[in-house]
């Protein structure tokens, strides 16, 4: 591999450099200087499932790794009781420790799905801002001035708009920097809405003498609903540890307007596949023969060979082969339900049971969109009754979901 080539992969499908050429100096110093970089990328650990989201930018984490780079890994177990509004406008609610650390546990298994977990550095920036005294904090603090934090977009809308902001909101993105400057971070990764965060850490390393960090950020994957981001919050993941058949089926939802970005960002095709294949879609391809090799795809990255095409073949007799009748339907048990009173069943109780992952507020919307049938039938009224135990009742809750009630 000449010099060009680590720095052609690197650069690929990176949306934000800063500076613009944060890579190139990089890169430089670490062979002037005779060692590897250190790359970090933070996690606050709010929610317990990773997904294609969180996998864009660590597949180029796995890239940086590949060339010999150190991971850094910062478990954000202290900032994620405070809790990061990025994005939102309102406060997030902070997490219990006990809570953040099951789902700190979690993300780590998860990440060696993509990464190579015994080469990273795990680190957890309780170790330092846990022990920060008073006057330590205020020290940090006096590095960032009010105008400077106004800047994130979302406290500036927030402000402008009336709505609240709490003072240990303002602090987050300062305890973010600390810790690039606690590990002489040497590039940090995140989203497109990570990079005011991001960029804070470079510059508290600057006021402290240090070398001020380069920030990469990768582009937001949207969700397979096609309208918001990926995230658990909205209902719309395609989650790493999703079963074959849920990940080639989800895949296989999105419309067909998000083909580039999942072509780009979450297969592992050649450049040359994902351009053959974006060639055949300008050529009028059926939209669905090449979500089927992206679903395919993905599986394959996350499961197997072997998954992908049962999973692919599922598709097919599930939902394009079969009538209502003849498809595959998870038998369920009211008792294993623990429904103790099913003559005053409601339909959004019983989706809710059925999909416990799920959020009411997701289930009613599916409910009232008329993406959940009982017996073939359509019913939209999230309050209506469900007459259960006689009878077998065949349930299907949005497009992949299908389950029959045995009493």
């Amino acid at each position: 591999m000449n010099a060009a080539e680590p720095l052609t992969v690197l650069k690929e499908n990176v949306e934000i450099f800063l500076p613009d050429n944060a890579l190139e100096e990089k890169l430089g110093l670490a062979q002037k200087e005779n060692r590897k970089l250190i790359i970090k990328l933070g996690f606050d650990p709010t929610a317990p499932d990773l997904h294609l989201g969180h996998a864009v930018v660590l597949k180029k984490l796995r890239q940086f790794q590949n060339l010999g780079h150190t991971i850094v890994i910062i478990i954000g177990d202290f900032t994620a009781r405070i809790g990061d509004p990025t994005g939102k406008n309102k406060s997030r609610p902070p997490l219990s420790a006990e809570q953040v650390q099951i789902n700190a546990q979690t993300y780590v298994n998860q990440l060696s799905k993509i990464l190579d977990v015994n080469r990273c550095e795990i680190r957890y920036n309780s170790e330092w801002l846990g022990s920060m005294d008073m006057t330590e904090t205020i020290k940090l603090l006096s590095q960032v001035t009010l105008a400077q934090i106004m800047q994130r977009t979302d406290f500036n809308n927030r402000f402008s708009t009336g709505l609240p902001i709490s003072l240990h909101e303002l602090v987050y993105p300062l305890l973010q920097g600390q810790d690039s400057v606690m590990i002489h971070a040497d590039i940090e990764m995140g989203g497109t809405d990570q990079l005011f965060n991001c960029s804070m850490g470079r510059q508290l390393q600057e006021g402290q003498d240090l070398p001020g960090q380069a920030v990469l950020c990768m582009p937001l994957l949207k969700g397979i609903d096609g309208s918001a981001k990926m995230s658990k919050s909205e209902g719309n993941i395609v989650g790493l540890t999703d079963a074959p058949h849920e990940m080639f089926g989800k895949i296989m939802s999105i419309p067909d307007a998000l083909l580039p970005d999942y072509l780009h960002l979450v297969t592992d095709f050649t450049p040359e596949g994902k351009q053959g294949l974006l060639q055949q879609l300008n050529q009028g391809e059926n939209p669905m023969a090449i979500k089927k090799q992206v679903g395919f795809n993905v599986v394959q990255q996350y499961h197997s060979a072997e998954d992908a095409q049962q999973a692919q073949e599922f598709f097919q007799n599930q939902f394009q082969n079969k009538k209502f009748e003849e498809k595959e339907f998870t038998s369920v048990s009211l008792a294993a339900l623990g429904i103790d009173q099913p003559e005053n069943l409601r339909l959004l109780d019983l989706c809710k049971e059925l999909k416990i992952e799920e959020s009411r507020s997701n289930l009613k919307r599916l409910i009232e969109a008329g993406s959940v049938t009982i017996n073939g039938t359509k019913v939209t009224d999230s309050q209506s009754p469900v007459e259960v135990g006689k009878e077998p009742v065949k349930v299907r809750i949005g497009k992949r979901a299908f389950f029959e009630l045995v009493p």
